[in-house]
């Protein structure tokens, strides 16, 4: 008698990392969204479950325009939303962020468009929470226009 198979993992739901913040709200802008940044930590388990649960299969549906920064990557070259040379670690301290995951709303010129969510609280609210920052966000980006 043998065993059945074990059902394939499926692969992880990846965010690009960004190499121009810039360029990256100019292309969800374009698309009428504002660009989600999601800041996180390697080896953060709560960012996992942000990134795999939510954001990443919402990116790869089409539903969001969406990038990840390292909080604690002083290594990698970023252009900020200016056109900027910075790292991951300085956007974040710029941004203010404390906590990963951390996903913050944005315009082509930085400016938050919605209440960022910090940590991931209660995970069965997650969803909702994000929903409806993202209406409040697109909202606000089609006020703008």
């Amino acid at each position: 008698m043998s065993t059945p198979a074990a059902a394939p993992a499926r692969p992880p739901a990846a965010l690009p990392v960004p190499a121009s913040l810039q360029t990256a709200a100019q292309a969800a802008v374009a698309q009428k969204e504002p660009l989600v940044v999601m800041v996180t930590l390697a080896g953060c388990a709560f960012c996992e479950v942000v990134r795999n649960h939510y954001l990443g299969p919402m990116l790869q549906r089409g539903e969001i325009h969406a990038v990840q920064i390292d909080m604690l990557d002083r290594r990698t070259p970023l252009l900020d939303l200016q056109g900027r040379s910075t790292t991951g670690y300085d956007q974040a301290r710029a941004w203010r962020v404390r906590v990963a995951p951390t996903v913050l709303f944005l315009d082509e010129r930085g400016r938050e468009l919605a209440e960022r969510l910090e940590g991931i609280g209660v995970a069965d609210f997650y969803g909702p929470y994000l929903d409806e920052r993202l209406r409040t966000a697109r909202a606000q980006l089609g006020q703008r226009r």
